[in-house]
């Protein structure tokens, strides 16, 4: 498994974030992986599922995710996969001085072929990508 994490500080209101970032459809905004997703059921609560379409290592993937936690204002959880990886990313919230801390990590658990690689092989990518998915995030939620 590779897990990569990261945590920032946006000047925004806790609650216009939490409402941002837990409707995962705008992960088109602020992930640059994300090419499309789209919602396939439920009303973005726990349960609801999405189909998520990214490119990585320059390939096109496609997961289905699904809310597994859900805490209003404090942790948007969702869990996707398909027959090569199945992924976790959690967000936990917090309200500081400067707006809204956002811990943010994502765990990837491989399988088949590329389950076979040593994790230190596709860390250094995913590491790249959390870092330009915090740019973007900051970005993104500084222009709400």
């Amino acid at each position: 498994m590779v897990a990569v994490s990261r945590t920032l500080t946006v000047a925004k209101p806790l609650a216009e974030v939490f409402s941002y970032l837990s409707d995962f459809t705008t992960t088109e905004q602020w992930d640059p992986g994300t090419v499309e997703t789209t919602r396939l059921s439920g009303d973005g609560g726990l349960g609801t599922r999405y189909r998520n379409v990214s490119k990585f290592l320059g390939k096109r993937v496609e997961l289905t995710y699904e809310t597994t936690q859900l805490v209003p204002d404090a942790v948007f959880e969702v869990t996707g996969d398909n027959d090569t990886v199945t992924t976790k990313d959690h967000l936990m919230f917090a309200t500081t001085g400067a707006g809204t801390e956002i811990r943010y990590s994502a765990d990837f658990t491989f399988h088949g072929v590329i389950g076979k690689l040593p994790d230190a092989i596709l860390r250094l990518p995913l590491e790249r990508l959390a870092d330009k998915t915090v740019l973007q995030m900051e970005d993104t939620l500084a222009r709400l």
